[in-house]
């Protein structure tokens, strides 16, 4: 019974995620910015209007190194749901695994034939980006068998919508066919920050697990105070770092202040061993600033004002209709801007039949954006457009419409046209019955004769 509640309960999550990516009609604008930025990838999203505000490359296919653990807690939570008293033994040969792979790990080798809860595991696995706590619930869940495990992450990158996502393995380490990209892991992480305790753990910078008197340390160093140096941002939050020879420097963070929340998703950033500049996080950082200074949400139309208007039929002395739009209009801009940067282009017909309800979605407006320094406009947001008022329709004017629409139709006009030749029909056999009695009555009046 308890699985079938949690089960559900997923499934609704999920839902709900979902709605909450696509609820907002905003669009994909990528404002001009200062930002001389480094990483080869990038999206940064407005988390409160789901609007991208920059975008440098998001789909192009990047190995995500240990990001890829986002997903790995996504499946380990939902396939865990007591995990704070679920216990999982840390075996040698799943640790094994990793041999030979210079992974990141969480020191869970000091732990061989221990039972740690799973939620030591998660912040073993996101706060050190330990490999091998991913491998251990990886094999936990897979009942052994961490190949399942990933089919399980593939599974649910689909669901989420991803379009260029692929997993090798729950820990990121390098693969051919182990990748993603910045607009899917958006996506991803989106979700992720709809599960249980994932923001919390993401954003711890010290962790101790049960029994140890030792510290799991973050490798964020945006987020941690004490040990992040230059890198610290304070008005950073979370989420998850990566690094591989082949991924370079990966981040995935969020920003928020004065009432608004970006998320950053970095990719791609050069790495060199002997020069780790962390060049995700100073991307992170600047775009931030930038974002959290130069925007603001800016109210385009309000419900109430008239974006446009379409003709009116079978109503008595009206023949027009303003259209309005069904919720304000809204979208992040600069704070400095031209007005006349926005442009609404709609898609209405070209007339409406009476009865109309006030609210009545009637068509629907696309808001584009485009400054001095653009070439193209961009896309900045949608919305339904909607009768701004209610309008009876005349009986009167609808009686003649039907008999009009009767008089025109295809199957009166056949009609009409089988009567008429049916009439002509009529009309020249009866002329020429006409005539035959007219013969007979001559020849029995000369017979008579």
């Amino acid at each position: 019974m308890k699985k079938k509640i949690v089960k559900s309960a997923s499934v609704f999550l999920l839902i709900f995620a979902l709605l909450f990516v696509s609820m907002f009609s905003a669009g994909a604008i990528s404002y001009t910015n200062d930002v001389d930025t480094k990483s080869d990838s990038i999206l940064l999203v407005n988390m409160d209007t789901n609007q991208v505000v920059f975008e440098k490359d998001p789909d192009s296919r990047r190995y995500p190194a240990s990001t890829t653990k986002i997903m790995t807690y996504i499946i380990a939570i939902e396939n865990i749901p007591d995990y704070e008293n679920t216990r999982i033994e840390i075996k040698e040969d799943v640790l094994r695994i990793l041999d030979g792979t210079g992974s990141s790990t969480a020191n869970l080798e000091n732990h061989i034939g221990d039972k740690l809860t799973a939620l030591d595991l998660l912040y073993a696995m996101m706060v050190p980006s330990g490999n091998d706590a991913a491998v251990v619930l990886a094999d936990y869940v897979g009942n052994g068998d961490i190949s399942k495990f990933v089919d399980l992450m593939n599974q649910k990158a689909q669901e989420l919508g991803c379009e260029d996502t692929h997993f090798q393995n729950p820990d990121g380490l390098h693969n051919a066919d182990h990748y993603t990209t910045a607009r899917d892991l958006y996506k991803i992480t989106s979700y992720a920050l709809t599960k249980p305790m994932f923001s919390e753990i993401t954003n711890t910078t010290t962790y101790y697990i049960e029994g140890d008197d030792y510290p799991l340390i973050t490798t964020n160093y945006l987020i941690d105070a004490g040990r992040g140096g230059e890198y610290y941002y304070q008005y950073a939050k979370g989420i998850k770092t990566g690094t591989t020879d082949q991924a370079g420097h990966c981040l995935v963070t969020t920003g928020s202040a004065d009432g608004y929340s970006y998320m950053a998703v970095l990719l791609h950033s050069p790495y060199e061993e002997m020069d780790d500049e962390y060049g995700t996080m100073y991307d992170a950082a600047d775009l931030f600033r930038w974002a959290l200074v130069k925007l603001q949400l800016t109210e385009i139309k309000t419900a109430d004002m008239p974006v446009c208007e379409v003709g009116l039929r079978l109503a008595w002395n009206k023949d027009k209709i303003l259209l309005t739009p069904a919720e304000n209009i809204t979208a992040i801009t600069p704070k400095e801007y031209d007005p006349s940067w926005i442009t609404i282009e709609t898609d209405v017909p070209d007339h409406i039949d009476a009865p109309v309800k006030q609210g009545d979605v009637i068509g629907s407006a696309r808001v584009y954006y485009k400054d001095d320094t653009m070439t193209e406009k961009q896309l900045l947001s949608t919305a339904q457009l909607v009768a701004s008022e209610s309008v009876d329709q005349s009986g009167f004017l609808y009686v003649l419409d039907v008999m009009k629409n009767i008089v025109c139709s295809m199957w009166f006009l056949i009609a009409m046209a089988v009567i008429v030749i049916l009439v002509i029909i009529y009309l020249i056999v009866s002329k020429a019955s006409k005539r035959r009695n007219r013969k007979k009555k001559r020849v029995k009046r000369y017979r008579n004769l």
